[in-house]
C-alpha cells in the first residue's frame, strides 16, 4: 500500500477534523498534520443515520492536545495558514513554520457577516464568540436580533428572561429554511415556556481556551450548540417581538441627543419602516463569508469568496484540495442538491475529500460521493425536529411546482414538492416517520400523479404504501 506523507489538513472544525480522521482511518500508515488556528478541535461522534442520506451527530469540542492522545499517528500543529507555495509544494503558516506536504487539504470555514464593527455587535460563530454571548446575556434586558437563518431562529427560541426584538427582511420567520406556512406552524412555540429538565446536556462538550478565549477564526459551532449556553437575561419575563420586511438603515452606537434614544440603551437601529429600536446589545446573524480571500492570488475562488472545487474537492492548484464552508462546490449539481455551508456538508465534504487524497496518491480515479445526490438535513427548530429533503423551497424549479401540504397542529407539518407528478423536495417538522419514503420518492422520481393529494392523506399509511 502507498502511504501519504506530509498530508495536512488545514482547520480544526467539523470539516478538517473529519478529514484528518477519514485520512487516517482509510491509511493508519499516513503522516497526517492538522494545523488549527485555536487550541480547541471539534470532532463527530454520536453518529446516527435515520435513512441512507440523513444523518443526526453530535460535535465534541476537546482540547486539541486530547485530540491529539485519543488519534495517535496525527501530529496537531496549533497555527494559521499564512500562504502556499505549490511550487516548493509548502504550506507557511504565520509563526513561519514551514510544512512541506504532498497533499494539502484547506478548511479554512468561514467568518460571520457582521452588520458593523462594533463591541455592541455580536455575530455567533465559535466558542469565544458564544462565551461573549453568554457574559453580555447576564445583566442584559433587551436584545435585537437581525437575520433569519438557523443561527438567529435557535436564540429567538432559546433565550429567556429578556425582551427580544427580531428583525427579518422577509414576511415569514426562518425564511432560509421554511415557507411561511411552515413558519406559521412554529410560530406559536416563539413565547412558549421551555421545560427545564434540569439534566446536563450530552450534544456538546466545551472546552475553555487557557490562553484566553478571544482568539480569532475558530471554527464554527456544530449542532445544539446552544444547549451549554446559559441563555437568561436580567428581566423578569421573555417577550418577543417580529419585525417583518424590514431592513437596516442605521446603527447608532454613540450618544444621542435624540429624545426618542433616551431610553437608556447604548445602541439603537433605525429600520427601513421608520422605526427606532433600541437594546443592550445587536446578535448580527445574517449569514457567514467564506475565508478563502487570502488565496485569490494562487486559487481560483467563486464570486461569494470561496474556493472552488471540482467534483473530487480539488481546488485549481494541483494536490491542493479544499472542504466545508471555505469551498465553493464548482461541480454541475444533481437536481436535488445545492451547497448551503451547513455542519451536516461540511463533514461529508471533509470526509470525501480524504478519500479523494487517498485515491488520488494511489493514482486511482473516484466518482463522486452518493451524498451529493440528494440535499439532507437534519435540524431542530423551537424544539420541533425539523427535516429538509432536495429542494424543500422550490429552489431551480422556476415557480413551476405544486405543494402539498398537510398540517396537525401541535403535532406535524408536512410538505412535499412536487413537479409533473414527482417529487422533488419536502419539509418535515415534527415526528412523521416519512423520512426514508419521501428520500426514496425524490432520490427514484416515481410518478405518483395517480395518488394525487392522496399522497398525503393521513388516513393512508403513506411509509408501507411505498415500502
Amino acid at each position: 500500500m502507498t502511504s501519504l506523507n506530509w498530508c495536512s489538513v488545514v482547520g480544526g472544525g467539523i470539516a478538517g477534523v473529519s478529514c484528518a480522521e477519514m485520512l487516517y482511518t482509510l491509511d493508519d500508515e499516513a503522516s497526517i498534520t492538522l494545523v488549527t488556528a485555536t487550541s480547541i478541535v471539534k470532532s463527530v461522534s454520536g453518529v446516527n443515520h435515520i435513512t441512507k442520506l440523513i444523518t443526526q451527530f453530535e460535535v465534541e469540542e476537546q482540547s486539541a492536545e486530547e485530540w491529539e492522545r485519543s488519534h495517535k499517528g496525527v501530529r496537531v500543529y496549533k497555527g494559521k495558514l499564512h500562504k502556499i507555495d505549490p511550487s516548493n509544494k509548502t504550506a507557511i503558516l504565520d509563526d513561519g513554520m514551514k510544512m512541506q506536504y504532498n497533499k494539502l487539504c484547506i478548511c479554512g470555514g468561514a467568518q460571520p457577516k457582521l452588520l458593523t464593527e462594533n463591541p455592541l455587535v455580536l455575530g455567533i460563530r465559535d466558542t469565544a464568540s458564544v462565551l461573549q454571548l453568554q457574559e453580555k446575556l447576564s445583566s442584559a434586558k433587551r436584545v435585537i436580533v437581525v437575520g433569519n437563518g438557523g443561527i438567529a431562529t435557535e436564540l429567538v427560541y432559546e433565550l429567556d428572561n429578556i425582551e427580544i426584538v427580531w428583525a427579518v427582511k422577509n414576511d415569514a420567520i426562518s425564511s432560509v429554511f421554511l415557507d411561511p406556512g411552515a413558519s406559521q406552524f412554529l410560530l406559536k412555540e416563539v413565547d412558549k415556556e421551555k421545560e427545564n429538565t434540569g439534566l446536563p446536556s450530552r450534544r456538546l462538550k466545551y472546552t475553555v481556551d487557557t490562553e484566553g478565549s478571544q482568539e480569532s477564526q475558530g471554527s464554527a459551532l456544530g449542532p445544539d450548540w446552544h444547549k451549554v449556553l446559559s441563555k437568561k437575561g436580567s428581566h423578569s419575563r421573555k417577550k418577543v417581538e417580529i419585525k417583518y420586511n424590514v431592513t437596516i438603515d442605521e446603527i447608532i452606537a454613540e450618544p444621542h441627543a435624540s429624545s426618542e434614544l433616551q431610553d437608556g440603551f447604548p445602541i439603537h437601529i433605525k429600520f427601513s419602516d421608520g422605526s427606532i429600536e433600541g437594546a443592550d446589545f445587536v446578535i448580527s446573524a445574517t449569514g457567514v463569508i467564506p475565508s478563502g480571500e487570502q488565496y485569490r492570488d494562487i486559487l481560483s475562488l467563486s464570486e461569494d469568496g470561496g474556493i472552488l472545487v471540482n467534483d473530487n474537492m480539488e481546488t485549481s492548484c494541483k494536490d491542493v484540495y479544499a472542504a466545508g464552508d471555505i469551498c465553493h462546490a464548482g461541480w454541475k449539481w444533481s437536481k436535488q442538491w445545492m451547497q448551503m455551508r451547513l455542519w451536516t456538508q461540511a463533514r461529508q465534504m471533509g470526509m470525501f475529500a480524504a478519500k479523494c487524497m487517498y485515491f488520488h496518491n494511489k493514482k486511482e480515479p473516484i466518482e463522486l460521493d452518493f451524498c451529493f445526490e440528494l440535499f439532507a438535513h437534519v435540524t431542530t427548530f423551537f424544539g420541533q425536529k425539523v427535516i429538509l429533503l432536495g429542494l424543500f423551497k422550490g429552489q431551480t424549479l422556476d415557480n413551476k411546482y405544486e405543494l402539498l401540504v398537510r398540517v396537525t397542529p401541535g403535532k406535524e407539518y408536512v410538505k412535499a414538492v412536487m413537479k409533473d407528478g414527482r417529487m422533488q423536495g419536502a419539509v418535515l417538522i415534527g415526528e412523521t416517520d416519512l423520512e426514508e419514503t419521501f428520500e426514496n420518492l425524490i432520490l427514484n422520481q416515481m410518478d405518483l400523479t395517480v395518488y394525487g393529494e392522496d399522497l398525503l392523506n393521513p388516513e393512508i399509511d403513506i411509509e408501507d404504501y411505498f415500502d
